[in-house]
């Protein structure tokens, strides 16, 4: 194993740089130049009685370079030809150590991702910064003094998921909410207070290892996901001026439970999750839209299960899960979202595939809505069980439809409040 290290007191060495195999061409098969930046969406760090680890997923390999500062002490880590998933940018993670107090990390360059440690020189007596494979990742030891030096090791495995609780009599499952329940009925607060959008996260479902649906013919969706949320991206920065994030830019693994994460830290106006469906009868075929909710309906309980199946959460949360789902109080804002993205999208698509089946706007338990602090829908585009549908999907023109269709459903919803966008 190879690794460098350092001594306090020592020399301190010329920036270190591990030379790689030259990086693969940045350009598609379809000619279009892809970002050949890779995408880091993992920072770990545990303190154990002899040294602290921090661990930093890249998944590629990656040239980087590390060194020290004083006054304030720091050790830093540049990684080379990376960029930071929204959800880590500006993050600081607090350390129980004496000898360190903060890590932080953040886009330094376009190009660079800087790893800074702040740390207490006097009292570390050496630390080493070294990769490892398969996955590729940094690691930074951190050893105090009178710790001694030992060797490196492989990082700490994750924790394990709890242990499920013992049988407990659970609360009854509340009901779908009703949306002719007077207590919803009127203006929403969104349009009594006048509010406007300024920003929009797109979610391209699943990425990484997790491909979601899988056409017969071998197209992933988590593929076409992307690719319809990078369009509409477009769209909504060039033709609306509104800012638009995506939750992943790249083919990576962002858990279900970050995604609305990543849309509360960047303040969103709105979430729209992005998926590509499929069903046991390869014959049904067509556009539905969803918004949390609790649903009867087997079959949207079907897709939710589906679309759930990556979901860290145990039995254990459940009460706590459910009395989110009811409590949400943008029910009227993300049902009013959904069946205006349904509508345009429908109209959107059946330029390139006439007949595409309305299978309207409803309701469901869908993981990566819980939690949003925004109006949220999830939409699934067509159906990757479909062989007519998939074929369609394969294509850019049905993908920029899809595209064009959400985007003019999002600027539907925001002339409704009365505002167009915001300033």
């Amino acid at each position: 194993m190879e690794y460098a290290s350092k001594n306090r007191g020592s020399i301190l060495p010329t920036a270190l740089l591990l030379s790689l195999a030259a990086l693969a061409s940045t350009v598609s098969p379809s000619g279009r130049q892809e970002d050949p930046r890779a995408e880091i969406v993992n920072l770990r760090r545990a303190t154990h009685p002899n040294f602290t680890r921090i661990v930093l997923d890249i998944g590629k390999l990656r040239e980087y370079t590390f060194g020290e500062l004083q006054d304030p002490g720091r050790i830093y880590v540049d990684v080379l030809q990376a960029k930071l998933n929204p959800i880590l940018q500006g993050q600081s993670y607090p350390v129980k150590a004496e000898y360190i107090s903060q890590i932080r990390i953040a886009q330094k360059t376009p190009s660079t991702v800087r790893v800074v440690v702040d740390v207490e020189f006097p009292r570390v007596q050496s630390y080493r910064v070294y990769p490892l494979y398969d996955p590729f990742r940094l690691v930074v030891d951190i050893y105090p003094r009178g710790a001694g030096e030992a060797g490196p090791a492989a990082p700490p495995a994750p924790a394990g998921k709890p242990a499920p609780p013992g049988a407990k009599t659970q609360p009854p499952v509340k009901r779908e909410v009703d949306l002719t329940d007077p207590s919803l009925n009127g203006t929403s607060m969104a349009r009594q207070l006048g509010l406007g959008v300024r920003t929009v996260v797109i979610d391209p479902g699943h990425g990484g290892p997790r491909p979601g649906t899988i056409g017969k013919s071998g197209l992933q969706e988590k593929e076409v996901n992307l690719a319809i949320a990078l369009a509409l991206r477009k769209l909504l920065q060039e033709k609306a001026g509104l800012e638009a994030v995506l939750t992943r830019e790249s083919d990576v693994d962002v858990p279900l439970e970050d995604r609305t994460v990543i849309a509360n830290q960047k303040r969103a106006d709105l979430f729209v999750s992005i998926h590509a469906n499929a069903h046991r009868d390869r014959k049904r075929g067509g556009v539905e839209t969803f918004f949390l909710n609790v649903s009867p309906d087997p079959s949207v309980i079907e897709i939710a299960a589906e679309e759930n199946a990556t979901s860290t959460k145990t039995i254990g949360e459940m009460k706590l899960i459910l009395e989110k789902i009811v409590r949400n109080s943008k029910i009227r804002e993300s049902l009013a979202l959904a069946q205006a993205v349904q509508k345009n999208l429908v109209k959107a698509l059946a330029q390139d595939l006439p007949g595409i089946p309305d299978l309207g706007v409803k309701g469901g338990p869908f993981w990566v809505l819980i939690g949003g602090e925004m109006p949220s829908v999830l939409v699934e585009v067509a159906h990757l069980s479909n062989a007519r549908e998939e074929a369609k999907l394969k294509t850019k023109k049905f993908r920029e439809l899809a595209a064009q269709g959400i985007f003019d459903g999002i600027m539907e919803y925001v002339r409704s409040l009365g505002k167009g966008q915001s300033p």
